[in-house]
């Protein structure tokens, strides 16, 4: 007896499933996520349904000389550094970001640049028209005569089109959202659809052995939408990160398995599209003022690549009986807070009457714990009204108990300060038996601090003898 179709409410964020419909998912606690699916029961099935016998598998052994997978350049050396190398044959790669943040751009310019270079691409778009690519691509000033276009949502289509194609070299989906199957009985961009298209897609890439990125929504959050199931079943996922009032736009690895997944590709968004920033640390510091209080540079490291950035600092004091303010841009809150009570248990510095203001200038948002020096001396020096030497870079991960601690390649980060100019780097204090010296290049004083008292010092000192 054939069983009629079963409903089903599934979350949109997370891809939970609930047997009726709530206001709020209880896995991922998302609001009005939840959406009623209709489930189409399968051919087979039930206890006399005849079971097919499964095939013996081949088991090799651990040890083997296999070799590097092959690249396929992109021509383009920010997106090239972030995938590892390049695209890998028969991969698949996840791009996400904000609406208009670039990624529609980047892809073409890629797919244009590739097309160039003699290879078969294929742009798939379900978003806009081929004359809406075709006026983007001349706005850009990009040329590929040989680039094939197509505006589609259809998945069987798609395929058939794919399985037809010779030599492909990469297929850009754009978006994931848009697609559809006749066979799921849902709209386009739900959990059931985005996950059984993405399922048709990366079956044939491996199967045909053509790169595929598929162009991926973000939440309000900044997390991928649809089924968090889609980040494993690709073989990269990248994101698309700047602010719309900068220039800078940040590529930046969530998971690679062909590649390392700190690095980060810098573009600036131009009237020409996205331009390649080979040096951004000389971008960002480009309008930064010294002799200002409240102002540091740090010398941190974006996977191998060193990147100077200036922090921002700025005291007032709190309005109203209620607690201090507490705003950060491009930094945690909560290391924030951790700095603030070691400022004033460990070193005397009063300031939970007064609101903070962190910024690190430029629009890139720094992760690493490296920053606590830096991020300290702003602070201090927005305190005490002492501003900071323009010459001067810090870096260094501040503990509890106001230790500074050691930071990994202490040698680029020095290389990258004297590079740009700087004349002296504040840095921890080597204590760890066996913790090799950095070689200082020619020019460049080390300053070694080894709790956040002696960094405090250095302003209060300073301020004592003015």
């Amino acid at each position: 007896m054939a069983r009629r179709p079963a409903n089903r409410f599934v979350c949109q964020s997370c891809g939970a499933v609930f047997p009726k419909w709530s206001g709020r998912c209880d896995a991922c606690g998302a609001w009005n996520s939840i959406v009623e699916e209709t489930v189409e029961p399968t051919a087979t099935g039930g206890t006399n349904a005849r079971r097919r016998t499964g095939a013996r598998i081949n088991l090799v052994g651990l040890a083997g000389d296999t070799p590097p997978p092959p690249r396929i350049e992109t021509h383009i050396g920010e997106l090239d550094r972030v995938l590892g190398g390049g695209l890998v044959p028969a991969s698949v790669v996840l791009v996400g970001g904000d609406p208009g943040i670039g990624k529609s751009t980047l892809l073409l310019q890629g797919a244009c640049a590739l097309a160039r270079a003699g290879r078969k691409v294929m742009y798939i778009s379900g978003e806009e028209a081929v004359d809406q690519i075709r006026m983007r691509a001349r706005r850009l000033g990009l040329e590929a005569p040989t680039l094939e276009l197509a505006a589609a949502i259809n998945v069987a289509d798609i395929v058939a089109t794919l399985e037809a194609e010779k030599d492909l070299a990469l297929v850009v989906i754009d978006s994931i959202q848009t697609m559809w199957m006749e066979t799921v009985e849902s709209a386009p961009g739900t959990v059931s659809q985005v996950r059984a298209c993405a399922f048709e897609l990366i079956r044939l890439a491996k199967q045909r052995g053509f790169s595929l990125i598929l162009v991926g929504h973000v939440t309000k959050e900044g997390a991928l939408a649809g089924p968090r199931v889609l980040e494993h079943m690709v073989d990269a996922v990248m994101y698309f990160e700047g602010d719309r009032g900068h220039q800078f736009r940040i590529l930046r690895a969530a998971k690679n398995r062909f590649g390392a997944t700190d690095e980060i590709g810098v573009f600036a968004m131009t009237d020409q599209g996205l331009e390649e920033v080979p040096n951004p640390s000389a971008l960002f510091l480009a309008e930064r003022r010294g002799h200002i209080a409240g102002s540091a540079v740090f010398a941190g490291m974006e996977g191998t690549r060193p990147v100077l950035l200036e922090v921002q600092a700025l005291l007032s004091p709190k309005a109203g009986d209620g607690g201090a303010r507490r705003a950060v841009v491009g930094w945690e809150t909560g290391r924030l807070n951790m700095l603030l009570a070691v400022l004033e248990a460990r070193c005397g510095i009063k300031l939970n009457a007064m609101d903070v203001h962190l910024n690190i200038a430029g629009g890139l948002r720094v992760g690493e714990p490296a920053a606590d020096m830096a991020v300290a001396a702003a602070l201090v020096s927005a305190a005490t009204g002492q501003p900071t030497s323009a010459g001067s870079v810090y870096f260094g991960e501040v503990g509890l108990s106001g230790e500074v601690r050691q930071v990994s390649q202490p040698d680029t980060r020095l290389k990258e300060a004297h590079k740009l100019g700087f004349e002296q780097a504040f840095l921890p204090r080597r204590i760890a038996r066996g913790n090799r010296k950095p070689s200082a290049p020619d020019g460049l004083g080390l300053h070694e601090i080894g709790h956040l008292g002696d960094l405090v010092s250095l302003f209060t000192g300073a301020m004592e003898e003015a």
